[in-house]
């Protein structure tokens, strides 16, 4: 018998946790603050570590003074004893004796239950730190069990209310439940290839492991299955659009744009626009395909290069930005580029007015626009073209899939071309971007002048502001970032923009022409601040992060950021990237008084080197995918165990077999694949529900 076509962990067998012993409705809730609502639902909430109660040591193994944590089987050999100390401390204390005879003691503050808890003549394991001083060897604050304890023990994240071990008993019953013939989403043939363990092990041994191995293996299954799905979805997501495409370029007039240009485009510039070319022209699938650069690239040049060939081939191009303001750059900089080859280019946005809007709408669906640019407006009721063939998304990390689809839905299966300026390892990217082929520009234009940067202290502030009046008195333009809108009780000595900006033009920037932009004024309103600065009618601009992306200002030089250290490496690069725009050497000045190594590090990182792929990569060695950036924000399922930066060998070995098994079973129609369909389907439709 076949069983998964029968049963599906994450759909059968689910019980509502509340009818579990010790949980109950109060319980329930506390487990539902965590995200988990259901007993299926309880087996895929992994510990977040694990305690090893297992390799008991004496007293002389364990290291006394050392840093590493032991455990030590010994007997408590007196009663528990205690003493007032100054400060309304109690000091609870007793001897205990390991199997060899060797006494320490073990001591405990402000704990009145460790009289009833720790019996003299019993047998515990106590686990915790061995010191040695001037009252002989100790262990302070351990934690303790009894005899049977000897075991690696699950930690969960917990919630108030609700400790791990509350949550390990509550695993425990789920697991007992599960029956000896549990269905395995993963086909047998699979679990073969890869000696990978069955499902029922894997969840027994990932929550309770008998040992290190036993849990290597459990891990490394269940990062498996996890990887397997995800790739399974993205690839059919791919496949799916894999039909002919509804329009194909026959000739490739690249050569003819790049000869326009008034500069020297880069190798990487050339190729990625030869790639998308290549892809537009064949007969079996449209293009799909993310072209990734850092800041100051030249991505803009490469999409306008694309637009061109497609134009020369009587086929419409939309392209769809974040905001207005970057809509309106991207109309001016396809405007200068193309128009006087002929192609003509559109606008939409909201803040046009009603005539604009049909006046832009009508000339698409005549098919005399051959580039329209515009916001999500473009994707609105009453938006129609002639020969819509190609679709770019700008900034594509700010857009839900089904935003992406509803423009492309605007066509016949036209190409698809995703610009992102978040510098992204390629391990990484094939992940996040599974669906897209990837063109990467990891060249910068000749000329390019890095921006210099500087870590000071909170004492040269006087001095960095000075800096920016020098280069206002030169006629340039800069910004000052701060990380709040505005101040509260508990901001402490974060700069909020609101306040800051008064107070500077008040004090260390007084003279100079400030606004102020942030993420709680109105779209209007922020779009006016922008254009004015643009316009050169505001000296400086006092900003949160909302200026992080799609401002393109060459005659701004020089960025402050404030409490730099509030900020994580890519967003400072992000952030530093609105400045060095043009052709004069640009500055950003990092003012922070951290301390802590971490931040430090990230200070000088940021002033060592301006490649925003090397940014990346120490980002994320620092704080991991989880922070890297919101996997909901680019599209990605959440990962329950799977990590970015250490399992990218059983990435490969999923994404092998997901080729595999596409390849033989393209709808996972067959009996054996039917558990994963169903796996697909529970990941995808949640990610769906967020978009």
């Amino acid at each position: 018998m076949d069983h998964n076509t029968d049963i599906n962990l994450n759909k059968i067998e689910s019980k509502p946790l509340r009818l579990y012993k010790g949980v109950g409705e109060k319980r329930a809730e506390l487990f539902e603050k965590l995200g988990v609502d259901s007993s299926d639902a309880l087996l895929r909430y992994y510990p977040r570590e694990y305690e090893d109660w297992s390799n008991c040591v004496s007293v002389e193994e364990a290291k006394a003074n050392s840093e590493e944590v032991c455990c030590i089987r010994a007997t408590v050999s007196s009663q528990v004893s205690s003493v007032r100390l100054r400060g309304n401390l109690t000091l609870y204390s007793a001897r205990a004796v390991d199997d060899e005879g060797k006494s320490f003691r073990v001591t405990f503050f402000n704990n009145p239950y460790i009289p009833k808890m720790l019996v003299k003549g019993s047998v515990y394991i106590f686990r915790g730190k061995l010191t040695s001083g001037r009252n002989g060897t100790e262990m302070s604050s351990p934690m303790f069990d009894s005899e049977e304890c000897g075991r690696i023990v699950p930690v969960y994240r917990a919630t108030q209310g609700l400790p791990s071990r509350q949550i390990a008993k509550t695993v425990e019953q789920v697991l007992n439940e599960l029956p000896e013939d549990l269905a395995d989403p993963l086909p047998e043939s699979v679990r073969a290839k890869y000696k990978l363990c069955h499902i029922r092990y894997a969840l027994k041994q990932i929550h309770f492991p008998d040992d290190s191995e036993t849990l290597a293996t459990a891990r490394d299954r269940l990062v498996f299955e996890e990887l397997l799905i995800l790739q399974l979805g993205l690839l059919r997501l791919k496949g799916r659009r894999r039909g002919a495409a509804g329009l194909r370029i026959t000739e490739d007039h690249t050569e003819e744009f790049w000869n326009l240009l008034p500069f020297e485009p880069t190798n990487a510039q050339k190729k990625a626009a030869l790639d998308a070319v290549r892809d537009m022209s064949s007969e079996r699938q449209p293009m799909s395909r993310l072209l990734q650069g850092d800041v100051g690239s030249g991505k803009t040049a490469v999409a306008a290069a694309i637009c061109h060939t497609a134009a020369k081939n009587g086929i419409q191009s939309a392209l769809m930005a974040p905001t207005e303001i970057l809509a309106e750059q991207h109309f001016k900089s396809f405007s200068e580029l193309l128009e006087p080859c002929g192609i003509r280019v559109g606008l939409l946005t909201g803040s046009m007015t009603a005539v604009q809007k049909r006046n832009a709408r009508e000339l698409a669906a005549q098919g005399t626009t051959d580039v329209l640019i515009g916001t999500h407006a473009l994707i609105s009721d009453g938006v129609d073209f002639s020969s819509l063939g190609l679709v770019i998304t700008d900034e594509q990390h700010r857009f839900g899939v089904n935003q992406r689809g509803a423009l492309a839905a605007k066509g016949n299966n036209p190409h698809v071309l995703v610009m992102s300026a978040t510098p992204i390892p390629r391990t990484l990217a094939l992940i996040i971007y599974g669906d897209l082929d990837i063109s990467v520009l990891d060249e910068m234009p000749k000329g390019r002048i890095p921006v210099s940067t500087y870590f000071v202290d909170g004492s040269k502030r006087e001095r960095a502001y000075n800096f920016v009046k020098k280069h206002v008195a030169e006629g340039r333009q800069g910004y000052v970032i701060c990380p709040l809108v505005e101040e509260s009780d508990n901001s402490g000595d974060m700069k909020a923009a609101r306040n800051y900006a008064e107070s500077l033009s008040e004090g260390l920037l007084k003279g100079c022409r400030i606004g102020l932009l942030h993420g709680k004024m109105k779209g209007a309103e922020k779009d006016g601040v922008m254009q004015a600065f643009a316009a050169g009618e505001l000296d400086v601009l006092v900003s949160t992060t909302v200026v992080e992306v799609g401002v393109n200002v060459p005659n701004a030089v020089i960025m402050i950021i404030e409490n730099a250290e509030r900020f994580g490496l890519s967003q400072l690069h992000q952030l530093r990237g609105r400045v060095g725009r043009g052709s004069i050497q640009s500055y950003c000045i990092l003012i922070s008084d951290a301390k802590n190594d971490a931040s430090v590090s990230r200070m000088r990182i940021m002033c060592g080197t301006t490649d925003g792929f090397a940014i990346a990569n120490e980002d994320l060695k620092q704080r991991g995918p989880g922070d890297f950036f919101g996997s909901r924000q680019h599209g990605l399922p959440d990962m329950k165990i799977a990590d970015m930066m250490t399992d990218m060998h059983i990435f490969s070995m999923a994404q092998e077999a997901a080729k595999k098994i596409l390849s033989e079973d393209p709808e996972l129609s067959k009996r054996e694949n039917s558990g994963l369909n169903r796996e697909i389907s529970v990941l995808f439709d949640s990610e769906r529900a967020m978009n």
